[in-house]
């Protein structure tokens, strides 16, 4: 039987994902920005908590983690860099380690770049990738706690992985990263077609998670750092990909659309 899924919104702009084993009914939470839409989402499936798997340790990510804890008395599983910072941890991971929820069985990937320890989720049989704020759909997080060019290198393996995996992040900032895409690249048909599909979804009220890896590598700029074409038109041809994604992450943090 296929893994449940439950997209949950939280506070402003951020998501929690339920996943759940159907055939043990072990259920996971990634990441926990507040507890009441957790709590609310387990109530209407009647779903009970056994897991809580976190990317990292900032607070709109781990607030809820300590009163889940308490409530379910669920395993805490999160990066071995952060775990002085995230509270309640059970099982400190690193790169490669395994994480079993019921017969679900994914792997750690260290992704550094948004912060130190990030890390993120794959559950490969499932085809489930939870990328926390390394990804976003049509966009990556900001390096806070590291130079961008690490957050680069942590893109550029997730470009690696199959296409058809799908991605779930841990944010809803598609509207502005689309329209910001677009601005780079005014005559990208893909891109132009994905702002279409994502204004369609935003006025409708729907959110425009889960994307799939092989829609970020043909149209998420943060993704394509090493192409020359893109390079150019920001002014860097022949530049190398950590200069550019430098430049495109100075550029995000300043677009406003």
């Amino acid at each position: 039987m296929p893994a449940e899924l439950r997209l949950i919104p939280c506070l402003a702009d951020n998501y929690a994902v339920l996943l759940r084993d159907p055939v043990t009914e072990a259920t996971a939470v990634i990441d926990v920005p507040e507890v009441a839409p957790v709590l609310a989402a387990l109530a209407r499936e009647d779903w009970t908590l056994t897991h809580i798997l976190v990317t990292h340790h900032h607070t709109d990510h781990i607030a809820g983690v300590e009163a889940l804890k308490e409530r379910f008395g669920a395993t805490v599983i999160g990066p071995k860099a952060e775990r002085e910072t995230i509270p309640g941890l059970d099982f400190a991971v690193v790169d490669g380690d395994p994480v079993a929820v019921g017969g679900l069985v994914g792997r750690v990937m260290e992704t550094p770049g948004h912060t130190k320890g990030h890390i993120v989720f794959l559950f490969e049989e499932e085809r489930l990738l939870f990328s926390g704020d390394t990804l976003f759909v049509m966009g990556c997080g900001r390096p806070f706690e590291c130079d961008p060019p690490v957050l680069w290198e942590s893109l550029a393996r997730l470009r690696t992985l199959p296409d058809d995996i799908s991605v779930y992040c841990g944010h809803e900032y598609t509207l502005s990263n689309a329209r910001f895409a677009l601005s780079l690249e005014p005559d990208n048909e893909a891109v132009a077609a994905r702002l279409k599909e994502i204004e369609a979804l935003r006025s409708a009220g729907k959110p425009t998670l889960p994307t799939t890896i092989g829609a970020e590598k043909a149209t998420n700029p943060f993704m394509r750092a090493d192409d020359p074409e893109l390079a150019a038109r920001i002014g860097l041809a022949g530049a190398e990909p950590g200069a550019v994604f430098t430049e495109l992450r100075s550029l995000k943090n300043s677009f406003r659309g």
